[in-house]
């Protein structure tokens, strides 16, 4: 039987929206890549999700993800408004966009959580600030015919 308990972990630092595909050429081709700072936060998000699974099988069947990204409050802000924002009273209504921090966090656990990102069949995801930014991840196995 397949192990059915959740997987939770932080993902530490500030959160990175998943980058447009460059090109680049090589020779007379050109090639696609993934920008490097990208590619640097989905191998951060891959380490934290391994170290979570400690050698556990990847989820084959559908998932519930949960994710609370933490914005770090900007050093412009006043005291007060910084205690607003910490309290939940101040949305952060700037980059990175929070569609694109999931789709590189989604990138960044296939194969090391879950086989594919097409197994997310539902999603809680929420963005605030923080005194320590970072996403907490929360990975929940969902077995079929199950609310």
């Amino acid at each position: 039987m397949a192990d059915l308990r959740p997987v939770m972990f932080t993902v530490p630092g500030e959160p990175v929206g998943k980058g447009r595909p460059r090109i680049g050429r090589v020779g007379a081709h050109a090639r696609m890549f993934t920008p490097a700072k990208t590619a640097n936060y989905e191998g951060l998000i891959a380490h934290s999700g391994q170290q979570a699974m400690a050698g556990r099988a990847l989820f084959e069947g559908p998932v519930l993800v949960e994710l609370d990204i933490a914005l770090s409050i900007p050093q412009s802000m006043s005291k007060k408004r910084k205690s607003l924002a910490l309290a939940g009273g101040l949305y952060p209504t700037k980059k990175p966009d929070m569609d694109n921090v999931i789709k590189a966090i989604y990138d960044g656990l296939n194969g090391v959580v879950w086989k594919d990102d097409v197994q997310v069949v539902k999603a809680v995801v929420g963005k605030r600030y923080g005194e320590t930014p970072g996403v907490r991840v929360k990975v929940v196995p969902l077995l079929e015919g199950e609310q």
